[in-house]
C-alpha cells in the first residue's frame, strides 16, 4: 500500500517533480556552443525552411509528444484543475520515456472551453510529432479529439478513451477464448458512459461484439432508446430497446461486465446473476466496482480483471499509449486510426500466449506465469510489448495508408526497438542474426531443467541453433507438456541408452587411462551428463555445449579441459566478460579461472581476448591494468604486468596494447594525451586485462551493479570447441543469448587456431564466482 507521505516524498525529494531536459549533443567547448546555437544553428534552420520535412532530421520533433490536459477528469479526483493535474502529466512523460524511449513535454491548459483547447493544441503542431490528450472530461473530450484529428497532420490520441479500450479489448479476446465463448454471441454490460466507457463500447464493436448485445449504464441508469435525461449523441448511438433500467437488471444473463465507473457498485448477487463462465473487468481506479475477493467468492467459474497491480489481469493503460505512439512516430503517421488500435489489441492478445521471460517473473514475485484465467494480458514490465505492439501498429499504419515513411525491413525495425531498451540487446541481436545464418548443434547436459527447455523452445522458434537435450525422454516430454512448449523436432538423448554410449566410454577411457581413470571409472563418469555432452562435442556429434545452471563452474570447466582440451599451442584458458554500457562495450579478463596468473599467462590471456574481440568485428585496444602508470610505482605486482605487456607486444606487434596503467588512464584518452603522449594506446581501451582474478571479478561485478553495465559471459577462452558456462541464477533469455554466442563461435572454427606463447603449462585452478 502506498502511503501519502511516501508519494509526497517521491515527488519532492532531490530535483523537484519527475522530469528534466537532458541534452543529446555535447556542449562542453566553444565549438560545441557555436554548433548548438549561433552561428551554427542557422544551417538546419535554412534547411527546414526550404524542406519542412527536414525538421524530422535536424530536430527532436519526430520523437517528441505533447501530453495535454486541462485537469477536468484527473484519475479518480475529478475536476481539480490544470495545475493540480500536472503531477499526472509528468508521470505520463516518465512512462513514455521508460517504456518506449519517447520524449515528452507536459502542457497544462487553464481553460474549460473546448475551442480554446483546440486552438492551443493546433498551434503546437510545428513542435511535436504527436499529441496525447489526457484527463479531459466527457463529452468535451470527444469533440476536442475529433476536431483536432480533422485539422492536424500528426497523430492525436485521447488515452483515457482508447487506452482502456485497447488493453481491455485484448483481455476480452483472450478471456472469451478461455471461457469458450464467441464474440458475436456475447452480451456485454458497460458501467460508465463517459470517455472510457463509450470508447470501450466502440472498440468492442470493432472487435466483433454486436451493438444490439451491448447495454450502457451511467449514473442515471440504463441507456435505452427514448431516454432523455443525461443523454448526448455518443450515448444515443448505443441506446437500445430494453426493459432493463438498472445495473442489476442489465447484468442478469450477461456474459461480460466492463466497468469504468465507481467503486463498490456491483454486488455478489449481480455477479451470480450473470451467465455461465462470466468475464468481469472491474476497472474503476483506484478501487474497482467489485473487489477481486468478492467477485471470485461469488463465482468459481469467473475470469476477473481490474485496474490494480495487486491482483491478476491488471488492465493498465501503460500497455498501450507508449507503444502505439512509438509505432506511429516511427512511420511518421498522420493519425492513429481504428486499424492501428485493433492491431495493438491483437498484438497484446497474442503476446499473452507466449512464454513469459524470467525478468517478468522476477518482477512479479517469482511465481510461474502462463496463459490462463489469471493471465489474459501481458504484464506492464514485459519488455517484449515494445516490439510486438509498436511493430503491429506501424504495419497497420502502412496498410491503412496513414504512414508517410514506411518501414522497409521489419526485422531491422524490431532490432532497433530492442536496442532502445539498452545497448546489450543490440549487441545480442548481432550474435542471434549471425547464428541464424548457419545454426549449429548445441548440446545441453541439463536438458531436464525448466529454464533449459524454455530456452530451447525459443532457440528452435528463432532458428538460432539445433538444440540437443540430455536427460530422460519421459521426464523431458512430461515437462514440455506441463510448460506448454512446442519442441517438435528437438533431439533428446538419454546418455545411458544412447547407441553412442559404449563408443564414448571406450574413447573416454583411452583418453584418460593414463590420468588415473579405469574402465570402471569411465563407465561411471559417462553417466554424468556433462561428461557425455563433452564427448559429443569432442567426437563431432555436437558443435558446442552449454552447462552450469545447476552446478559450479569447475564441474563444467574441468571435463571441458580433460575431454575437449585447449586449442593448439594454447596453454592458458580464461574467462572473458563483455560489459555493455549505454554508449560503449568493454571486455574484462580474467574473472573466472586464473587466481594469480604469471606474466606469461597474462600475456596469453590478453592475446586470446584480443582474438575473440576481433571475431566480433571490433578492433581491440588492450590495457594491461595495475595500480601504477608506466613505472610510477615499482613493485613485483607492477613488474609482472609490465613484463606481460612486453610479451604481448612481442607476440603481436600490430595489436594496440600498452601498460602497465591505471584503470582511469586506460579509459580516458584525455589523461593519456596530457600525461602519457608516448603511449601506443591512442584511444580508450576496450579490453581491460586485470592483474589477477580478484581484481577482475570485483571490477566486472561493480561495473554491473553500480556502473549500469550489462555483463555477458563468461566466454571461455582457449578451449578447442565452444563451451559456455551458465550461472545458477541465469535467465532464460541469457541462455538463449549464450546459445547464439556458442553458435557464432562454432561458425568461427575454420579460422586460425591458437596463439603462440612459449610458456610451461602451469597448474589450473577453477573457482566459482
Amino acid at each position: 500500500m502506498i502511503r501519502k507521505q511516501d508519494a509526497l516524498d517521491y515527488h519532492a525529494q532531490g530535483r523537484r517533480g519527475k522530469v528534466e531536459v537532458v541534452p543529446s549533443k555535447p556542449c562542453q567547448t566553444q565549438r560545441d556552443l557555436s554548433l548548438a546555437y549561433t552561428p551554427g544553428v542557422a544551417e538546419p534552420c535554412r534547411e527546414i525552411h526550404e524542406h519542412p520535412d527536414d525538421a524530422y532530421l535536424y530536430t527532436a520533433k519526430g520523437n517528441l509528444v505533447a501530453v495535454v490536459s486541462n485537469g477536468t477528469a484527473v484519475l479518480g479526483l475529478g475536476d481539480i484543475g490544470a495545475l493540480a493535474g500536472k503531477p499526472v502529466m509528468e508521470g505520463k512523460g516518465i512512462l513514455f520515456k521508460r517504456f518506449a524511449d519517447i520524449d515528452v513535454f507536459d502542457i497544462e491548459l487553464n481553460t474549460h472551453d473546448p475551442q480554446e483547447i483546440i486552438n492551443a493544441v493546433r498551434l503546437l503542431e510545428p513542435t511535436f510529432g504527436g499529441i496525447n490528450l489526457e484527463d479531459i472530461k466527457a463529452p468535451e473530450c470527444f469533440l476536442i479529439e475529433e476536431e483536432l484529428k480533422k485539422i492536424m497532420n500528426i497523430p492525436v490520441f485521447h488515452d483515457d478513451q482508447h487506452g482502456t479500450a485497447i488493453i481491455s479489448g485484448a483481455a476480452l479476446l483472450n478471456a472469451l477464448e478461455i471461457q469458450r465463448k464467441k464474440i458475436g454471441d456475447v452480451k456485454v454490460v458497460f458501467s460508465g458512459a463517459g470517455a472510457a466507457g463509450i470508447a470501450c463500447a466502440r472498440h468492442y464493436e470493432r472487435l466483433g461484439v454486436k451493438r444490439e448485445n451491448m447495454i450502457l449504464v451511467d449514473t442515471k441508469g440504463v441507456v435505452y432508446r427514448g431516454r432523455t435525461a443525461g443523454m448526448n449523441a455518443y450515448k444515443e448511438y448505443f441506446a437500445i430497446e430494453t426493459e432493463a433500467r438498472t445495473l442489476a437488471d442489465a447484468m442478469k444473463g450477461a456474459d461480460v461486465f466492463c466497468g469504468v465507473s465507481a467503486k463498490d457498485i456491483v454486488s455478489r448477487e449481480m455477479i451470480r446473476s450473470m451467465a455461465d463462465r462470466p468475464i468481469v473487468m472491474a476497472m474503476a481506479n483506484p478501487d474497482p466496482e467489485i473487489s477481486y475477493e468478492e467477485a471470485t467468492a461469488a463465482r468459481d467459474d469467473i475470469i476477473m480483471a481490474t485496474g490494480r497491480s495487486d491482483y491478476p489481469n491488471q488492465v493498465n493503460n501503460v500497455l498501450g499509449f507508449p507503444f502505439i505512439f512509438r509505432g506511429a512516430l516511427d512511420v511518421r503517421a498522420s493519425a492513429i486510426n481504428d486499424d492501428m488500435k485493433v492491431a495493438a489489441t491483437m498484438a497484446l492478445a497474442n503476446l499473452a500466449k507466449e512464454d513469459v521471460p524470467d525478468s517478468v517473473i522476477r518482477a512479479y514475485g517469482r511465481k510461474r506465469i502462463e496463459f490462463g484465467k489469471d493471465y489474459i494480458i501481458p504484464k506492464p514490465f514485459d519488455p517484449r510489448v515494445l516490439w510486438w505492439e509498436a511493430t503491429a501498429v506501424a504495419k497497420a499504419a502502412m496498410d491503412s495508408g496513414v504512414a508517410r515513411v514506411p518501414i522497409k525491413d521489419f526485422g531491422a525495425y524490431r532490432d532497433a526497438l530492442e536496442a532502445r531498451l539498452g545497448k546489450s540487446r543490440e549487441v545480442m541481436r548481432f550474435f542471434i542474426h549471425r547464428a541464424q545464418q548457419a545454426p549449429k548443434r548445441i548440446v545441453f547436459p541439463e536438458g531436464e531443467e525448466e529454464k533449459i527447455l524454455r530456452a530451447a523452445n525459443i532457440v528452435l522458434e528463432e532458428h538460432i541453433a539445433k538444440p540437443i537435450l540430455l536427460g530422460s525422454r519421459t521426464l523431458i516430454a512430461q515437462r514440455i507438456k506441463e510448460l506448454g512448449l512446442d519442441l517438435d523436432g528437438v533431439e533428446v538423448i538419454n546418455p545411458s541408452k544412447s547407441p553412442q554410449h559404449d563408443a564414448y566410454v571406450t574413447a573416454y577411457y583411452e583418453l584418460r587411462q593414463r590420468k588415473g581413470r579405469t574402465r570402471y571409472d569411465a563407465e561411471r563418469d559417462m553417466k554424468t551428463h556433462n561428461v557425455f555432452g563433452m564427448m559429443m562435442v569432442r567426437e563431432g556429434d555436437a558443435d558446442g555445449l552449454i552447462s552450469g545452471l545447476t552446478q559450479h563452474y569447475p564441474n563444467t570447466v574441468r571435463p571441458a579441459l580433460q575431454i575437449i582440451g585447449r586449442k593448439d599451442k594454447v596453454t592458458t584458458i580464461a574467462g572473458l566478460y563483455m560489459l555493455v554500457f549505454k554508449n560503449q562495450t568493454v571486455f574484462i579478463a580474467d574473472a573466472t579461472v586464473n587466481i594469480d596468473p604469471t606474466a606469461e599467462q597474462l600475456a596469453e590471456i590478453a592475446l586470446l581476448a584480443a582474438r575473440k574481440v576481433r571475431q566480433l568485428d571490433i578492433e581491440p585496444a588492450v590495457a594491461m591494468l595495475s595500480f601504477s602508470n608506466f613505472g610510477s610505482t615499482r613493485h613485483p605486482y607492477t613488474d609482472k604486468v609490465r613484463r606481460a605487456t612486453d610479451l604481448v607486444k612481442q607476440m603481436d606487434p600490430a595489436l594496440m596494447v600498452d601498460g602497465e596503467m591505471m584503470a582511469d588512464t586506460a579509459t580516458d584518452p584525455a589523461i593519456m594525451e596530457e600525461y602519457f603522449p608516448f603511449s601506443s594506446l591512442t584511444k580508450a581501451a576496450n579490453i581491460l586485462i586485470c592483474p589477477d582474478l580478484t581484481s577482475a571479478n570485483i571490477a566486472y561485478k561493480l561495473l554491473g551493479k553500480l556502473g549500469g553495465a550489462t555483463a555477458i559471459g563468461p566466454i571461455l577462452l582457449g578451449i578447442r570447441k565452444p563451451v559456455y558456462l551458465l550461472a545458477p541464477g541465469v535467465d532464460v533469455n541469457d541462455i538463449v543469448n549464450m546459445t547464439a554466442m556458442a553458435v557464432f563461435e562454432a561458425q568461427q572454427q575454420t579460422e586460425s587456431n591458437g596463439i603462440k606463447v612459449s610458456v610451461a603449462e602451469g597448474s589450473l585452478e577453477v573457482h566459482h564466482n
